[in-house]
């Protein structure tokens, strides 16, 4: 297996599981636990890294299903005023955007990983990600983000994933199945068996990133809010670190630390 270094800190080929945690700069975000507003955003990371977290992600556009439309420039503007409250920290900061503007004016602060649901789809936003040095976290992405319908499709998107890598000269990056309600024709149905085929994204030879934190497929019969899926996302995280998953990206650290630790003892991944 490939090994990706994000700031120093290895993923992947027997290296421990990572903790990625979720600072959201988007009030219209689908669990408002993740939101924080300017100004916290130091404060929040810093608490994220004392629970256990090695790697802050920071988005400031919502993706979950029916979110209200979010122009480039409040995008850029919000990620902006939230990374220029990191910069010097050294915290590590991955940030999660398909837009190569706004990512090109997120480099001109601090930060160590660009987290593209889009899988590189877009050139210019490869470029950026190649001529920067940057690692990657890249989501099963066709024409649109998660646009997947199959496990099988799924497998073939990540190869059409890993072409863009080649094609532009990235070598660093981690591969994410897309698990979740992408777009209208994706099902829970789809989510599970994602899940419970997550070995299968093994073959790539790539660091894997499970991103399953309070998702719609989790809501269970009652169809329990987000906020009522904090039990149902670590259970998963566990069973997801026993498929070889290397990077476990949440919105709760502190609980998911303690589900990483255990799990990663069980099979032998501290």
């Amino acid at each position: 297996m490939s090994r990706c270094l994000v700031k120093g800190i290895p993923i992947g080929r027997g290296e421990p599981v990572r903790l990625m945690g979720v600072i959201n700069c988007s009030p219209e975000s689908f669990y408002r636990g993740s939101y924080a507003p300017a100004g916290t955003i130091l404060r929040k990371a810093e608490e994220m890294i004392s629970a256990g977290a090695d790697i802050i992600d920071i988005g400031a556009r919502s993706t979950a299903p029916g979110s209200p439309p979010l122009t480039e420039q409040v995008e850029a503007q919000r990620l902006d005023h939230a990374l220029a409250e990191l910069d010097g920290s050294g915290i590590p900061v991955s940030v999660d955007t398909v837009h190569a503007p706004v990512l090109e004016r997120c480099l001109s602060h601090d930060i160590h990983a660009a987290n593209d649901i889009s899988g590189l789809r877009d050139p210019s936003y490869a470029c950026l990600v190649a001529d920067a040095g940057l690692p990657a976290f890249l989501m099963a992405s066709g024409k649109q983000p998660g646009d997947a319908t199959t496990l099988g499709a799924t497998l073939t998107t990540l190869e059409k994933v890993e072409s863009r890598c080649a094609d532009s000269g990235i070598h660093d990056y981690v591969l994410d199945p897309a698990i979740g309600l992408w777009i209208p024709e994706r099902t829970t149905d789809l989510d599970w068996e994602l899940c419970r085929h997550f070995r299968e994204f093994t073959r790539f030879g790539r660091p894997l990133l499970a991103a399953v934190s309070r998702k719609t497929f989790l809501a269970g019969p009652g169809n329990r809010p987000p906020e009522e899926r904090l039990a149902a996302s670590l259970g998963l995280a566990a069973l997801l670190i026993a498929k070889g998953a290397d990077v476990i990206r949440t919105h709760d650290v502190a609980e998911t630390a303690e589900v990483i630790r255990t799990a990663a003892r069980m099979v032998s991944r501290t």
